[in-house]
């Protein structure tokens, strides 16, 4: 072929060559159809050929013209709905990447398609709000998981929700949708209940879950760590693990640190301080329980951790070295119940969130357990 396309090019499209040198053809074609250089006669001749070859009888002539022009800003618009509505390999270059498609057309070709159609649309570099509702809708697991993973995709907090009300429970979905680099609330707690140990503990490090869920599923972490040593693991390992992912994520709050000793969950405390105040677990751990209050002042003040919540900490700290767990039924219940009592008892400077979470424990460990 020359440079510029020819009569020659037309005639020889029109001797119906061999499929091999057809599909040749059309990408050598489809190469040169958006050359600058073509002047207004060889344009038309160019959409002229490109129209027969949409319409080749061979699909691998098709899908090599569809490859070769799926990113063209010249290819015309009735064109690309030819390709789209073709045959799955000849359809999905067109549908994830051409842009001479409009949103209606995407729209009605998400409402026709294929899951395949559907995915290729759902995985394009920008997905509109109502294309993204459209497939929302009617696109199958497959799709809306695509679509999900996407973050070129416009997706609004109602349409999420959507996305939860049709595959909240779908694993696919779940974690494409947990990942997004953003979560509209109501979404984040609806899923709370849903995904996976791995993926709830994604969600409290990378998203604003409010602070009572976020303590709570913290907590419920730690409680599975005590179980981990069958996977070869030490607890204090698990623990460093998840601490370092919450300061990472600036989840490891001063409200959070003390929560947790509040729950009797000393390790976890010990080793939050010790990372905050960046200090080997074993040195913090000798300060914290040297028998006075200077150590855990020192390496607390260490950690920026803000005074006002330094006696409620020194209450809890002393609380638990007075009062070990006992190893009978519900003695992690009993412990924290004590240590709350204390704290709400002798020391006024919480705040009201705080006190709330505190007194809505309280509540929780006061029903009866069930059967």
């Amino acid at each position: 072929m020359s440079d510029h396309l020819t009569k020659e090019d037309v005639a020889r499209l029109l001797a119906d060559p061999s499929p091999d040198q057809r599909a040749v053809l059309a990408g050598k074609m489809a190469l040169q159809f958006d050359n600058q250089e073509l002047t207004a006669a060889e344009r038309s001749l160019a959409e002229d050929i490109v129209r027969v070859m949409a319409r080749d009888a061979m699909a691998r002539v098709r899908q090599s013209l569809a490859e070769n022009l799926k990113t063209s800003p010249n290819l015309p618009r009735d064109v690309a709905l030819t390709l789209a509505r073709d045959v799955e390999a000849v359809a999905v270059p067109i549908l994830s990447m051409s842009k001479s498609l409009s949103e209606a057309d995407l729209i009605e070709l998400v409402r026709a398609g294929s899951p395949a159609k559907q995915s290729a649309i759902a995985g394009r570099p920008e997905v509109p709000e109502r294309l993204a509702d459209e497939l929302v809708k009617v696109g199958d697991e497959g799709a809306v998981a695509v679509l999900v993973a996407n973050e070129g995709a416009a997706l609004g907090e109602a349409g999420l929700n959507r996305v939860v009300d049709r595959f909240g429970a779908s694993e696919r979905v779940q974690g494409p949708l947990v990942h997004r680099s953003r979560l509209p609330l109501t979404v984040a707690e609806r899923l709370v209940t849903m995904i996976s140990e791995n993926l709830q503990d994604y969600l409290v490090t990378h998203h604003e879950l409010p602070a009572d869920t976020a303590s709570d599923l913290i907590l419920k972490s730690r409680e599975r760590a005590t179980v981990s040593l069958f996977t070869g693991e030490s607890d204090e390992e698990a623990v460093g693990r998840l601490v370092t992912q919450l300061a990472e994520g600036g989840r490891l709050t001063p409200s959070l640190l003390m929560r947790s000793v509040c729950m009797g969950d000393l390790t976890f405390f010990e080793v939050a301080l010790a990372h905050l105040a960046a200090v080997p677990v074993h040195n913090a751990r000798l300060l914290i329980h040297d028998g006075g209050h200077r150590g855990v002042k020192a390496l607390y003040t260490k950690a920026g951790l803000p005074a006002g919540l330094l006696p409620a900490v020194r209450i809890a700290v002393d609380v638990a070295r007075e009062t070990p767990f006992d190893g009978e039924d519900r003695d992690r219940e009993r412990h924290s119940r004590r240590m709350i009592e204390r704290i709400l008892t002798q020391y006024e400077g919480l705040e009201t969130a705080d006190i709330d979470y505190l007194l809505n424990k309280l509540s929780d460990m006061a029903r009866p357990p069930q059967n």
